[in-house]
């Protein structure tokens, strides 16, 4: 039948009780004199792709897929377009249909009526006595006689409840010559011996996948009815739909007329009139009550299996009848190879949940319950709590979400944490001292300290209430918040208070405080290190760090060692930019490995490689890793690792002269450098650049007040020096320049990162001495500058500060710095950075996960057989992977190994490689 409705073309079959495949042929109204929409011309949506396939087809096609996938359509479409109008047969099985003879009379109908077929096939009037076996051998006598290709359609195969019919045209399938196509349509697979077509390559199959609508087709689809939807609204309704065609069809004919339709095609669900009572009619009332029941007891879960379904359902049997939904295309799709695992359409599940609610809503409640107690006892916490508060058993749900807090944060899982925590009752914390604690860590992860502490007041005055069972664990919860609170303060000496209290031997601790696990002392050790990296205690953060990732890598607990990885390449950053890249690139991958490169922690090493880069003058790739750090982290969260970002992005801007930016970037730095308790690592550096950049902006006077108005502590670092020569030669006196780098020069004055910090001192000594005309002491200088930048690559200074007349005399001179001039000169005329240079030879093997694990314990002073014991191998084992160790790396002793891991960024850098 063809017929128009709301602008839209209807194809559906013919038999009179047959369910309709909604077509996808749209009718756009054409204009009339007035301005009246003309009549109606259908417009196909095409689909090239599907088009091809069925072109380019074996001799047996079979089109599988569920109700309303437009199997029907597209064949209509394709026979249309090919021009195969006068050599297909098309058979529509009724509904039910039992009648074997009935059936077989249809097919010789349809073979009867093409061109090719007409001459050659003969009729059949119906009888009594007529056999569905000899009509098949009949029907292949005619047919072996055909001159050119015949395609015979047999639409709806799955509702020919006959078995002899069904092995009867399998008969036909395997004899029948090859000038005869097959095309079977079908909402599930039918026993035909199929699978010896397969083996043979002459079956082609297209099943729902292929017939999914892509968002190009589904826009076609939309403005062929007259509709615009808005990028966002287009994926979010083929994304409802999965791209399923009816579904498209259905919310078309309810957007026509919608004042907002990007509003609706938001909210388009299963629940919308015309979606439930297609998919009531066409899956839900064809089950029976056992099937039934399942579906709509189920429907409260995101995913089920058959040990699950047979709890909600009280009964057996539940993976059988899932499978066998999902084999008939009933809207049922398994999740893993093994079909354990199974979950409905979306806008299946959004009507079976509907339908729930209608008829048996006091059940709910108690399905909820029944799967948080399936889920908890089978070790998925996230789901449990879900249902437990589903079914609004608040209480269950904290005990559970308690239980498994640490789990989730040390997992990456913080932002799940924190929805599952915005779904408790307001107050409900206030009389649970353990939920106290969860909000006091969720508002620390948000970045509001003060709501923090505000809970966690909350939790130590209601402690009294927890259970004594429960009162060791909400203890060392409150020591690990308190610990985390100090560190993102930079709160120093509180940090290793509640550091040592943590890590301290049971026995040894004047707490109640339980044992605490080896997730704890990861966490204390890599928090220490952070606190140690911002609080210019490098040794001490290398050798914590490097425990703390260490231990995390051997427990498994990847975000941990994320965390870790990304605070040493700051460490590293402050030995060696080559390092601090490589660490910073290890964490990176980490970080894509678990997709957690838009979490904070990836913000962090980003950063990192963002200062890497910026030292070695690759100001593009600065900027590439600044705006992703910045993008993922806030500031009010990690205030500390905020200062390195503002403190970065100054550089940038003062390397590109964009002085007004780098003035505000630095202004922020010290602004978040005024929130921390223990002085930044970065601060003097950070305000080194602030009082030059005002230098460069001719704000000399300003510059003079602040260092009139510093403390002596401040104004004697080696950065306040450096700052104070560039003011001076600012104000054309190069002698007082001079003056004030001496005390950097000899290392009285010491400065936070010794290589770049002195190649920039360096450097204006060089400058000042040209300027004074002692030429010989300018290039002096600027090879001393050259020789401290030249290993890792150092640049920035000299994009800062540009002499390059200076430069180029000394190259001509002859200098063993020649290609990093080049670069720099190369750099300042505007070209575009050469990737690495100077990198270690690199490795003649890589290493596996194995001998990686042995490496990082060769910087420690534990022997082979410590370092067995700890990873529970044998001390032979661990022997034959340092030897394997010392061949891939080229060394003979286990000091040589460290070093060399170390150069090639494999190890964190030593706090002695200065």
């Amino acid at each position: 039948m063809v017929g128009t409705e709301d602008g839209l073309l209807l194809i559906e079959g013919t038999g009179p009780e047959q369910a309709p495949d909604i077509a996808l042929v749209t009718a756009r109204p054409g204009p009339r004199a007035g301005g009246e929409p003309s009549q109606v011309t259908g417009a196909v949506v095409e689909r090239r792709a599907l088009f091809d396939r069925l072109a380019g087809a074996s001799r047996v096609t079979q089109i599988t897929a569920p109700p309303g996938s437009g199997k029907t359509v597209l064949l209509r479409s394709w026979i249309r377009e090919a021009g195969l109008a006068e050599s297909a047969g098309w058979v529509s099985v009724q509904r039910d249909e039992r009648d074997t003879q009935r059936f077989w009379i249809s097919v010789i109908e349809a073979l009867g009526a093409t061109a090719p077929g007409s001459t050659r096939v003969r009729g059949l009037t119906p009888a009594p006595a007529l056999d569905g076996w000899a009509i098949v051998e009949r029907l292949l006598e005619d047919l072996g006689s055909l001159e050119g290709q015949v395609w015979l359609v047999i639409d709806d195969l799955h509702e020919l409840r006959s078995t002899e019919a069904l092995r009867q045209l399998e008969l036909l399938l395997m004899r029948s010559p090859a000038q005869l196509r097959f095309v079977l349509v079908t909402r599930h697979d039918q026993r035909l011996g199929l699978h010896r077509l397969r083996l043979d390559g002459d079956l082609t199959e297209i099943r729902a996948a292929d017939l999914r609508f892509t968002p190009a087709e589904a826009r076609a689809l939309l403005e062929g009815a007259g509709l615009k939807l808005s990028e966002g609204a287009l994926a979010q309704l083929v994304e409802r739909t999965e791209g399923w065609a009816a579904g498209l069809r259905l919310a078309a004919l309810s957007l026509a007329g919608d004042p907002n339709p990007d509003r609706f095609a938001a909210e388009f669900s299963g629940s919308e009139r015309t979606v439930a009572e297609y998919l009531l009619a066409e899956v839900l009332d064809r089950q029976p009550e056992p099937v039934r029941r399942l579906l709509l007891r189920t429907s409260v879960l995101d995913q089920v299996n058959g040990p699950l379904a047979d709890v909600l359902t009280e009964a057996v049997g539940g993976e059988r009848i899932l499978q066998d939904l999902e084999e008939a295309n009933a809207f049922v799709v398994s999740l893993d190879a093994r079909r354990l695992w199974f979950r409905y359409h979306r806008l299946f599940a959004d009507l079976l949940q509907l339908e729930l609610r209608r008829t048996a809503p006091a059940e709910l409640p108690a399905l909820h319950a029944a799967a948080a107690t399936w889920y908890a006892e089978h070790g998925e916490p996230i789901a449990a709590v879900r249902h437990a508060q589903a079914a609004a058993q608040w209480s269950v749900a904290a005990r559970l979400l308690t239980d498994h807090w640490a789990g989730l944060y040390l997992d990456g899982l913080a932002a799940t944490a924190h929805e599952l925590l915005t779904v408790f009752p307001p107050g409900a914390a206030e009389a649970d001292a353990e939920l106290a604690t969860l909000m006091a860590f969720d508002e620390l992860n948000g970045g509001s300290l003060e709501g923090a502490e505000r809970y966690l007041t909350l939790a130590i005055r209601t402690a009294a209430s927890v259970p004594a069972d429960r009162l060791g664990s909400i203890q060392l919860r409150v020591a690990v918040l308190r610990l985390l609170l100090a560190r993102q303060r930079s709160d120093l000496p509180a940090v290793v208070e509640e550091a040592q209290r943590l890590l301290a031997p049971a026995e040894a601790s004047d707490t109640l405080l339980p044992k605490l696990g080896e997730d704890g002392r990861a966490l204390a050790l890599i928090n220490l290190g952070i606190a140690e990296l911002w609080t210019v205690r490098l040794d001490e953060a290398e050798r914590h760090l490097e425990q703390g990732v260490a231990l995390a890598h051997r427990i498994e607990r990847p975000f941990l060692e994320l965390t870790g990885l990304a605070h040493a390449a700051n460490v590293a950053n402050m030995r060696s930019y080559r390092l601090g890249a490589e660490y910073g690139r290890q964490a990176i991958e980490v970080a894509r490995q678990h997709g957690w490169t838009d979490q904070p922690i990836a913000g962090i090493a980003y950063t990192a490689l963002a200062a890497a880069a910026l030292a070695q003058g690759r100001l593009e790739e600065t900027e590439a890793c600044l705006e992703h750090a910045e993008r993922t982290l806030q500031e009010q969260v990690e205030p500390a690792a905020g200062l390195l970002i503002h403190h970065v992005r100054g550089g940038l801007e003062l390397a590109r002269g964009r002085h007004q930016e780098a003035l505000a970037a630095l202004r922020a730095a010290e602004r978040l450098a005024g929130l921390l308790v223990t002085p930044h690592t970065l601060a003097n550096a950070a305000r080194r650049w602030l009082l030059e950049t005002l230098v460069r902006m001719g704000d000399t006077e300003q510059v003079e007040r602040a260092f009139a108005e510093m403390g002596a502590a401040e104004r004697d670092s080696g950065e306040m020096h450096t700052a104070l020569a560039a003011l001076r030669l600012a104000q054309n006196d190069p002698e007082a320049a001079t003056i004030a780098l001496a005390p950097v020069l000899d290392s009285s004055a010491s400065v936070t990162n010794r290589n770049f910090g002195l190649s920039y001192a360096f450097l204006l000594e060089a400058i000042a001495r040209d300027v004074l005309g002692e030429t010989s002491a300018a290039e002096s200088a600027l090879d001393r500058a050259l020789d401290l930048a030249e290993p890792d690559g150092i640049i920035h200074p000299f994009l800062v500060y540009r002499a390059p007349g200076l430069l180029e005399r000394l190259s001509r001179r002859g200098t063993s710095h020649a290609s990093l001039i080049a670069e720099i000169l190369n750099l300042l005329a505007g070209g575009s950075p050469t990737p690495s240079l100077g990198e270690p030879e690199p490795l003649r093997e890589s290493l596996s996960d194995s001998e990686k694990r042995i490496l990082r314990y060769l910087p420690t002073h534990l022997s082979a057989p410590e370092i067995a014991g700890d990873l529970y191998l044998s001390v032979h084992t661990v022997k034959s992977h340092m030897l394997h160790l010392y061949a891939k790396l080229g060394t003979h002793r286990r000091a040589e190994t460290v070093e060399r891991a170390r150069a090639l960024g494999l190890l964190a850098p030593s706090a002695r490689q200065r």
